[in-house]
């Protein structure tokens, strides 16, 4: 089979199409015959050998993607040869087939065509376990997410709405914030020229892909009883956090991240996806968006246009038959 590998680390002119060897699937693990992988930051730096892979996983970059069940391990129920399905990955995306874990497949939701899936499961998960289970998101509060145009910021926003949430978004220009706003939400900051804790005032849930560049604004954006997830680091690794500014908010800061956890831990999060949100994406409330569809030997046109900044979406990588 064919897959996209790393010459070495360096820029996306790295990323080759080259033949590697063929998969089979273990004890409780699915063969599944890729149509579409996406694009992550994560990969990003991967690319760059800043973010290796868990002990175990594939080599090949790509933490996602959507494709038809071609074998079963041993064990395996559920599923069947010729299911059309996507899969959250510990790596081994930007490929013609992937090995994964039976609990880390999700059917194809209903009224999706499988290419567009491939956009789904990491921020799906990445989403529903920060925002939703380990965030608390209620109904009736507000929630600040970061980065609005990106593939991880466009879904929050339609989920916090569709659970009922009064929810702001920060972008980088106002045409970037006018699509935020058609997907639901309500208060559209321009990082460029405001200053998010004075546009949105008071928030309950912060989704961060910053880190420390926006630590100290984002717990002053905290509500009461509020909640920080950070999730990326793009503004930095180290930064100073106001400890009484937390005690007499009674604020909590919580950092996560979904590619080292066990399969366990992340089959937890799949069925609470399967079982909540995908309901919610078969209705049309949550709809995946797609700016960029490339094919998957040019991989390195797709970290490009990721880089640049300019795709409001996820970028997918198609498998050309």
């Amino acid at each position: 089979m064919h897959a996209i590998t790393v010459r070495e680390p360096g820029g996306p002119e790295v990323l080759e199409w080259t033949e590697v060897p063929d998969l089979s699937p273990g004890p409780g693990e699915v063969l599944v015959d890729v149509a579409a992988s996406a694009v992550n930051r994560a990969d990003l730096l991967q690319r760059q050998g800043l973010y290796p892979p868990p002990p175990g996983a594939s080599d090949v970059i790509g933490l996602e993607c959507s494709g038809t069940v071609l074998a079963l391990g041993e064990g395996v129920t559920g599923l069947s040869v010729g299911d059309e399905v996507c899969a959250l990955l510990a790596g081994g995306g930007y490929a013609e087939q992937v090995v994964v874990p039976a609990a880390q497949v999700l059917p194809v939701p209903a009224g999706v065509d499988l290419v567009t899936a491939a956009s789904l499961p990491e921020v799906a998960c990445t989403v529903w376990s920060n925002v939703v289970m380990d965030g608390r998101l209620k109904a009736g509060e507000t929630f600040l997410v970061h980065g609005g145009a990106g593939g991880i910021g466009t879904h929050a926003i339609q989920v916090a709405k569709a659970l009922g949430a009064t929810v702001a978004a920060t972008a980088g220009s106002d045409e970037r914030l006018a699509r935020c706003a058609e997907l639901g939400a309500d208060i559209t900051v321009n990082y460029r020229t405001q200053d998010f804790v004075a546009e949105v005032g008071k928030a309950d849930v912060v989704l961060d892909n910053m880190g420390a560049s926006y630590l100290p604004r984002n717990i002053d954006v905290l509500a009461p009883d509020g909640r920080l997830m950070i999730i990326g680091m793009q503004g930095g690794v180290k930064g100073e956090l106001p400890i009484g500014k937390l005690l007499a908010k009674r604020a909590s800061v919580m950092a996560t991240g979904l590619r080292g956890r066990t399969v366990e831990g992340k089959g937890a999060i799949v069925a609470q996806v399967r079982e909540h949100l995908w309901p919610l994406v078969e209705s049309g409330a949550v709809k995946p968006i797609v700016g960029r569809v490339v094919p998957m030997p040019n991989a390195a046109e797709a970290h490009r246009l990721l880089d640049e900044g300019d795709v409001f979406g996820k970028v997918v990588l198609k498998r050309e038959r």
